[in-house]
C-alpha cells in the first residue's frame, strides 16, 4: 500500500526544490510520520508538495544514498526500520562526537552566533509547546548543527546531520501534547546559558542528559507506535 505522511512542511523558494523536499522528508522521518513497513509513492507526494515528480524522486534517492530510505520496484519507496541496537549506536556515537565539541566551545562563541543560537532555541520552544512536530524537528535540528558548526570541523557537523536524519522520533504528537517536548526544549535554553557563561562542566552534564533524554523519547515513542 502507499501512503502520504501528515504535515509536511511546506515548500519555500528559498533553496532548491530538491533540497527544500529532502529536507521535509527528513523532518516527516525523523519525526515518525514516516513510518517503516509504509511504501510512499512519488506522484502521490509530489502532489501533496504541490510540485513535479522530480524533485520529490531525486531527494529520495538522496535518502536512498544515505540509507534513510530503500527503493520498492514499481511502487516506491519505503521507511528503513531501525533497532534498538541502531539507536544505541546512533546515541553513543553522538555522544562521542557531540560532547567533547560542545564543551570545547564554553566562553568561547562569538555573538553572531549566540544570538543565531538564542533565536533556534525560542524557535524550537514555540514549536514544542504549540505541539507542531515537524517545525521542532526542523528547528532542533538547525540549532544543534549551528552550534558544533561553532567548532569550525565542517565534516563534524556533516556526520551528526547524517546521525539524526538517521533517527525516528515517534508519537511526537502524543509528547507533545504532555509537555515532554517543552521540557526536552528548555535543556537548549540551559545548554546555551552554560557554553556563553564558560561553563565547561555544566555544558558538558547538560548535553550528556540531553542525549539521554533525546534516546528515552525514541523508546517510549516507539512503545507507543507499536
Amino acid at each position: 500500500m502507499t501512503a502520504v505522511p501528515e504535515g509536511l512542511a511546506t515548500i519555500g523558494d528559498r533553496i532548491s526544490l530538491r533540497e527544500r523536499v529532502a529536507v521535509s522528508l527528513r523532518a516527516a522521518l525523523v519525526s515518525g510520520r514516516m513510518v517503516p513497513g509504509t511504501t510512499y509513492s512519488i506522484p502521490v507526494l509530489a502532489d501533496q508538495f504541490g510540485v513535479s515528480a522530480t524533485p520529490v524522486r531525486e531527494a529520495m534517492l538522496d535518502l536512498v544514498s544515505e540509507g534513510i530510505m530503500a527503493a520498492v520496484p514499481n511502487k516506491g519507496f519505503r521507511v528503513v526500520a531501525l533497532s534498538d541496537t541502531d539507536l544505541d549506536e546512533i546515541t553513543e556515537l553522538r555522544r562521542l562526537l557531540e560532547v567533547p565539541t560542545v564543551v570545547s566551545l564554553a566562553g568561547r562563541l562569538d555573538r553572531k552566533t549566540i544570538a543565531r543560537l538564542r533565536r533556534l532555541e525560542k524557535e524550537v520552544h514555540v514549536a514544542a509547546a504549540s505541539g507542531d512536530v515537524v517545525a521542532y524537528v526542523e528547528a532542533d535540528r538547525e540549532l544543534h548543527l549551528t552550534l558544533l558548526s561553532a567548532a569550525g570541523n565542517p565534516r563534524l557537523v556533516d556526520m551528526v546531520g547524517r546521525l539524526r536524519d538517521q533517527s525516528r522520533l515517534y508519537g511526537l504528537e502524543q509528547l507533545a501534547a504532555e509537555g515532554v517536548l517543552v521540557r526536552s526544549a528548555d535543556e537548549h535554553r540551559d545548554l546555551i546559558d552554560a557554553i556563553v557563561s564558560g561553563d565547561a562542566a555544566s555544558a558538558q552534564a547538560i548535553m550528556e542528559h540531553h542525549l539521554g533524554h533525546v534516546r528515552g523519547l525514541w523508546a517510549r515513542g516507539r512503545e507507543e507506535r507499536s
